[in-house]
Order: C-alpha cells, then structure tokens, then sequence
C-alpha cells in the first residue's frame, strides 16, 4: 500500500510539472527567460483554459491528500512495530557501573 501511494505522489508530481510548464504565466516564471512567442509556442498556447487550471489545482490536492494518507499508512503499520523494537532494546542495555577503586597493595 505504502509503496502503490508513494508511487501515486510520483505519478502526480510529473504530471503537475507539466501542467505548470503548459500554462500561460502571468509574471515571466519560466517562460520568461524566452520571447513571448517563443515561449507560446514552447510551452503551449497564449491562454490557457480553465481545464488546466483545474487539473493542477486536482493534482495539488490530490498529492496533499496522498502525502497525509501516506503519514497514516506508516503509522498504522510500522510504526508500532519500529517503536516495540526500540523499547526492546533499551531495556536490554545495561548501565555501565561505576568503577571499582583501586586497592593499593599493603606494604610490609
């Protein structure tokens, strides 16, 4: 499950690149290290549609929600199991003893 998320946030993220790469930027961005018509031509069209404005607010939202679900996932399956073994060993260190003083030999 773990790794079907992980890849999902993978997945998402190359597709919001695009997205991002595709619209038209309204402050340079990217595009603006370009001519304006080399970067319409580039990057996509001048204007943009509202179906690409959609999908990259769908996709942010989407890689929120998988990131939140993916916290949930490892605490639910390995993180009781990460926290019992560390107990374990804890309690299984012993405390080093003060050491013992140093007799001098009796002298004669």
């Amino acid at each position: 499950m773990f790794t079907l998320l992980i890849s999902l946030i993978v997945l998402f993220s190359a597709l919001l690149i695009i997205l991002i790469l595709v619209q038209n930027p309204k402050g340079g961005g990217i595009s603006g290290e370009f001519s304006s018509s080399g970067a319409t031509q580039m990057f996509g069209v001048q204007k943009t549609g509202d179906i690409v404005e959609q999908l990259t607010w769908g996709f942010s939202i989407a890689i929120l929600v998988l990131a939140l679900l993916t916290n949930f996932t490892i605490s639910s399956n390995g993180g009781d199991a990460i926290q019992s073994v560390n107990v374990e060993k804890a309690a299984t260190k012993t405390v080093p003893s003060a050491p013992a003083p140093i007799q001098k030999p009796a002298t004669k």
